[in-house]
């Protein structure tokens, strides 16, 4: 592990390496250092999932130089922990390093913050304001970024999925969900609105963080907001990325597999004050289309996710991770649920956005 380091541009001695974390698709450890040199990050890159490694280091240094060029011109302070710093390799220059086996990336820690994970409506409010704000600081980037995951969101390609899945009927399921299948296709064309919109030149695609949650966030000790982390998805695309993948899980009243669907609803609380927050940020930018839709966009992620975790149904598993054998059926059920519940509170989302702002 030193060894990897000192491929890195890094100031200071190695004292030690320890794991940090405990992220599901990449390796973390904080490297100490001795004296008075920063502490920094060490993350094994995981190329399956990211296969493009230039791309995606291209795309977050962009991303983090055009920031700090923009807090740097605000006069903010201390701007080194209001933005993620990566450390080139000597050798390349690059901001990775391959070892004939893995990627590598070193960046600098920021020390003295804090994560959080409740979900409340303050939480909310904070979240959707700080993504809003990154969202803005965006809209002028000059670079051009690349899908680092392609066809993240993309609802057509989804719904292509499941189409094929049924076609196939590997794991012989679909007699039993063809009812699912039909309300999924009763409203497919709607939900498929962003592609169509985009190509019809009337919605633009925006560098969005398309994993918007509290746990992407730093603090400090006191609560203040410093900066937003966990780049490697931030690429081109509708800001409803931002917006309804949050809405999915945060405001849902109960599991994404919750078997109970009693349990599974709307919560308005959190939406409200996601979306206050979010337009406070973003109204600077979003136009006329975009904020109309985001009550779709409220819909369109538990539609998605519907979609993938009944087409993996069909497939037989082989995707999602399941601990029982109707696993994916029953999370593709609750995430039904949640989209009929959001459908049912459209017409109030609607009221609430243009009150938001009048």
């Amino acid at each position: 592990m030193k060894n990897i380091v000192a491929q890195f541009d890094i100031r200071g001695q190695v004292a030690d390496i320890k794991p940090l974390g405990n992220g599901l698709i990449n390796t973390t450890y904080k490297v100490t250092t001795e004296g008075e040199a920063p502490d920094y990050v060490l993350q094994h890159i995981n190329n399956a999932i990211f296969p493009d490694v230039d791309m995606l280091m291209g795309n977050i240094t962009a991303v983090c130089s055009h920031l700090r060029a923009k807090y740097e011109a605000e006069g903010v302070e201390d701007v080194g922990r209001r933005v993620l710093e990566f450390v080139p390799c000597k050798a390349t220059g690059k901001y990775y390093y391959f070892d004939g086996e893995k990627y590598w990336r070193v960046m600098v820690y920021i020390p003295d913050t804090v994560s959080q994970s409740a979900v409340t409506p303050e939480s909310s409010r904070i979240v959707g304001e700080t993504f809003g704000k990154f969202q803005a600081m965006l809209a002028d980037i000059p670079s051009q970024l690349g899908e680092t995951i392609k066809d993240f969101h993309n609802m057509e390609f989804r719904l292509s999925q499941l189409r094929e899945a049924v076609s196939e009927n590997r794991a012989g399921r679909l007699a039993e969900v063809q009812w699912l299948v039909d309300e999924l296709e009763k409203r497919a064309e709607d939900m498929c609105r962003g592609e169509r919109l985009h190509r019809e030149g009337k919605l633009p695609k925006r560098i969005c963080h398309c994993d918007t949650k509290v746990d992407n966030i730093l603090f400090d000790k006191a609560g203040n907001v410093l900066c937003v982390i966990d780049l490697d998805t931030v690429m081109p695309n509708f800001v409803f990325s931002d917006f309804g993948d949050f809405l999915r899980s945060a405001a849902n009243t109960g599991r994404e597999d919750d078997p109970n669907l009693d349990n599974v609803s709307f919560n308005m609380d959190i939406f409200k004050a996601f979306a206050e927050g979010y337009l406070k940020s973003a109204r600077t930018f979003l136009t006329p289309v975009e904020i109309e839709n985001l009550p779709y966009a409220a819909a369109l992620f538990p539609y998605m996710q519907t979609v993938r975790f009944l087409a993996d149904y069909l497939n037989g598993d082989t995707y999602y991770k399941t601990q029982y054998a109707e696993h994916n059926l029953v999370r593709s059920k609750a995430q039904f649920k949640l989209l009929q519940s959001v459908e049912e509170a459209t017409p109030a989302m609607q009221e609430f956005i243009a009150g938001a702002l009048a």
